[in-house]
C-alpha cells in the first residue's frame, strides 16, 4: 500500500518506519527542513532502541522516504496518517493547530480518495472537526464530491519499547463512521494492519467518537494505579511497611495485575501528563468534572516533590554546603525525552535551596544540559560517568530507573561518596542488602534502619559506616557544563 505518514516526530516516526517494515511504500512528512535532512541521511532525532536500524534498512530497501513537500506525497496515497504534535494549551486542553493545518493542507492537495487516519492523541470530536477543514478546502477548490473518511486510530507506544508495541499491539483501536466509505476504509485498514493480526485478531473496531476517547481512557487510568501506588508508598512511610511487599501482594491478585504499580517519583513525559489534562478539560466543557482524574493530578504534583523532602528532611531546608549526585534525568529509562520529567521539578526545588548538583543520565545528557543549564548554570554540572558523579556526594538521588544502575559496586560507590547516604526515588535497592553495605537507604515506601534514622534527624550523617577517612575524603568533581 501507499502510505503517507506526516509528522516525523516519535509516534509518526516510528509508526513510518514499522508500516514500510511490512512491506509498504511510505513517505514522511514533516514540515522541518533540518529534521528531513536530518532522516535522508540515515539520522534519527529521537532515542528509540531499534528505530535507527529500522528506518536505515527500510530506506535502503526504498520503502520508506522523507520529504517537506506534502503534495507530491499524497499524490499517490491511499491512507494518510496525521501524527503531529497537540500540545497542552494553558486551560489543559489540547492545542489541534497542528493538526487542523494538516487537514487544510490534505484539503488543499488530494484528487482522489483517502482513508485519513487521526493517528495523533486528540480530543473526542476532533475527526470531525479535521472532516470540515478537509471539506472545507475541497470546496473551496470546486472539488466538494472528492470522497474521503476520517478515522481514529490512537497509538499506544510505550516510549523504549514504541517498536516491540506497533509490531506485536495486544490492541489495535480503530474508529470508523458509518457510512458506506466507513466500510470502505475498515477494507483499507483491515489490509493495512494484517501483519500484525496474523496469529490472532486484535483489531477493535468502535465508531470514531468512542476511539478518541479510549486513547484518554487508557492512559488516564494507568497514570491512576501511578498516583495510587505513590499514596500507598506515603502511608506505608507513616506506618513502617515496605511498599514494594505490598505490590507485589497487590499485583498477584489476577485482576489487579502488576504492571503500573510501581512507586517512584510521580509520571512525567509527553503523553499522562498532557492526556490526563486534557481529559479533565475535555470533561469540564460537557459540564462533568472527573474527580478521580484531578486526584491523580494533584497526587502526581506532590509525588515530585518527595525527594526534595527526603533531602530537606536530611539535610536541612538550607542545603548550602551539600553536594547531591543524581543518576538519571530522563522521564523514564530508554528514553532521552526530558518532557515534564520529575528531575525538572526536583532540580530547581533542591537548587532554590542552595544545592550543589552532579547528574548523570545514560542517553538524556544533551537535552538534560539545554533543559537545565540555562536556568541553573551555577549550581548543576555533569558527569561523564554514574561513578563520577559520586566524587563528594553528601547522597545520591536515584531519579530514573536505568538498568546500568540496577547492579552498581556499591563497595566503590562508598569510596567516592562524602557520606553513604541514597535516597531512592525507583526503589532499586534492596533496603537490607543496603544496610549490610552500610547505606543509609530510603526509597519511596520503603526504607532500612540507617535511613529512617538519617532522614528523621535520629542519627549524626556523620557517624555513618565509611571506608572513606576525613583525610582521605575525595575532592569536589569538575563539572562539566
Amino acid at each position: 500500500m501507499n502510505i503517507v505518514v506526516v509528522g516525523a516526530g516519535y509516534v509518526g516516526l516510528v509508526t513510518a518506519a514499522c508500516l514500510a517494515e511490512s512491506g509498504n511504500r511510505v513517505v514522511g512528512v514533516d514540515h522541518d527542513p533540518a529534521r528531513v535532512l536530518l532522516l535522508q541521511a540515515g539520522g534519527v532525532p529521537i532515542h528509540e532502541p531499534g528505530l535507527d536500524d529500522l528506518v536505515q534498512r527500510n530506506q535502503q530497501a526504498g520503502r520508506l522516504s522523507f520529504t517537506t513537500a506534502m503534495p507530491q506525497a499524497l499524490a499517490d496515497a491511499e491512507v494518510v496518517f496525521i501524527a503531529v504534535g497537540t500540545p497542552p494549551t494553558e486551560d489543559g486542553s489540547a492545542d489541534l493547530q497542528h493538526v487542523l493545518a494538516v487537514a487544510r493542507q490534505i484539503g488543499q492537495h488530494m484528487h482522489g480518495f483517502k482513508v485519513v487516519v487521526n493517528k495523533s492523541t486528540v480530543p473526542v470530536g476532533t475527526a470531525q472537526r479535521v472532516t470540515a477543514e478537509i471539506q472545507a478546502q475541497l470546496d473551496e477548490r470546486g472539488l466538494g464530491d472528492v470522497p474521503f473518511v476520517v478515522v481514529s486510530n490512537p497509538e499506544f507506544l510505550k516510549e523504549g519499547a514504541a517498536i516491540e508495541d506497533f509490531m506485536r499491539p495486544d490492541r489495535i483501536v480503530v474508529g470508523l463512521p458509518d457510512s458506506p466509505l466507513g466500510e470502505r476504509a475498515r477494507m483499507l485498514m483491515t489490509r493495512l494492519y494484517q501483519p500484525f493480526n496474523r496469529h490472532h485478531d486484535r483489531t477493535v473496531w468502535m465508531d470514531v467518537l468512542s476511539a478518541e476517547l479510549t486513547k484518554y481512557a487508557a492512559n488516564a487510568m494507568l497514570a491512576t494505579r501511578i498516583s495510587f501506588m505513590n499514596e500507598v508508598a506515603l502511608l506505608a512511610d507513616e506506618m513502617g511497611a515496605d511498599v514494594d511487599s505490598v505490590r507485589r501482594g497487590m499485583g498477584s491478585d489476577e485482576r489487579i495485575g502488576h504492571s503500573f504499580l510501581y512507586a517512584g517519583t510521580g509520571y512525567g513525559g509527553s503523553c499522562f501528563p498532557k492526556d490526563t489534562r486534557a481529559l479533565v478539560r475535555s470533561a469540564a466543557e460537557h459540564g462533568l468534572p472527573m474527580h478521580v482524574v484531578q486526584a491523580v493530578e494533584t497526587v502526581n504534583a506532590r509525588q515530585k516533590d518527595r525527594l526534595v523532602s527526603l533531602v530537606t528532611r536530611t539535610f536541612g531546608h538550607d542545603l548550602r554546603g551539600v553536594t547531591l549526585a543524581i543518576w538519571g534525568l530522563a522521564f523514564k529509562p530508554n528514553t532521552n525525552d526530558m518532557r515534564e520529567a520529575p528531575s525538572l521539578h526536583i532540580v530547581g526545588e533542591l537548587v532554590a535551596r542552595g544545592a550543589r548538583l552532579v547528574a548523570h543520565d545514560p542517553v538524556a545528557m544533551p537535552e538534560a544540559r539545554a533543559a537545565l543549564l540555562p536556568h541553573h548554570r551555577a549550581h548543576i554540572g555533569f558527569a561523564d560517568s554514574p561513578m563520577s558523579a559520586l566524587d563528594a556526594a553528601d547522597a545520591l538521588l536515584i531519579v530514573t530507573e536505568w538498568k546500568c544502575f540496577q547492579n552498581p559496586d556499591f563497595a566503590a560507590m562508598g569510596q567516592r561518596m562524602r557520606q553513604r547516604i541514597i535516597l531512592d526515588g525507583r526503589n532499586l535497592y534492596d533496603p537490607q542488602q543496603m544496610q549490610e553495605a552500610g547505606f543509609a537507604y530510603h526509597g519511596i515506601g520503603r526504607r532500612n534502619a540507617l535511613g529512617l534514622s538519617v532522614v528523621a534527624g535520629q542519627m549524626s550523617r556523620t557517624h555513618l559506616p565509611t571506608t572513606t577517612t576525613a583525610q582521605e575524603a575525595p575532592r569536589a568533581p569538575r563539572l562539566h557544563r
